[in-house]
Formats: structure tokens, C-alpha cells, sequence
């Protein structure tokens, strides 16, 4: 594994962790999403790159337009449930109640 891969992977690997231990915000989840996200994002478009297969070539940018959509979606969520509950805690949200 070469050190890009190796840092790549692990970037992905450090926002999957983020995502799993520290589950307290909605706004830290949101942010190890795209950490996650961008980590992919980079590491396809350096693959491309690396094959020079024009195949390939709008499949980072595929990625790039999920992710952001993804994003606009978890902000609209994020403003949601700041309005709805005061705070962006996730042991106030409770699907049983709503």
C-alpha cells in the first residue's frame, strides 16, 4: 500500500470512527460525513487519474453532487431540529415521540 493510499484510507477510516464514538451533536456528525465524503472524493479522482481511463473520469464528480446534496439535506436537519428542540444534541431525538 503506498503512503496515498495509506493516508486516504485512513482519513476515511478516522471520520468513520468520529462518526461511531462521538455521537453527541448533529453537527459533528454532519462534519465526519464530509470528512468521510472528501476523503472518497480524492481518492477516486486520483484513481481516474492514475488509470487515465476517460470512462471514469465523471465518476468523482457524481460523488461530488451526492455529497453535496447530502450535505443540504443534513443542514436542512440540522436547522430542523435547532428549531423544533432548542439544541442539536442527539440524545434529545427520540423517533417514539414525533
Amino acid at each position: 500500500m503506498t503512503p496515498l493510499h495509506f493516508s486516504f484510507s485512513s482519513a476515511f477510516a478516522l471520520g468513520l470512527m468520529g462518526l461511531a464514538f462521538h455521537r453527541t451533536h448533529l453537527l459533528s456528525a454532519l462534519l465526519c460525513l464530509e470528512g468521510m465524503m472528501l476523503s472518497l472524493f480524492i481518492a477516486l479522482a486520483l484513481w481516474t487519474l492514475q488509470f487515465e481511463s476517460t470512462s471514469f473520469s465523471t465518476a468523482p464528480m457524481l460523488l461530488l453532487a451526492f455529497s453535496a446534496c447530502e450535505a443540504s439535506t443534513g443542514l436542512a436537519l440540522l436547522v430542523a431540529t435547532a428549531r423544533t428542540h432548542g439544541n442539536d444534541r442527539l440524545q434529545n431525538l427520540n423517533l417514539l415521540q414525533c
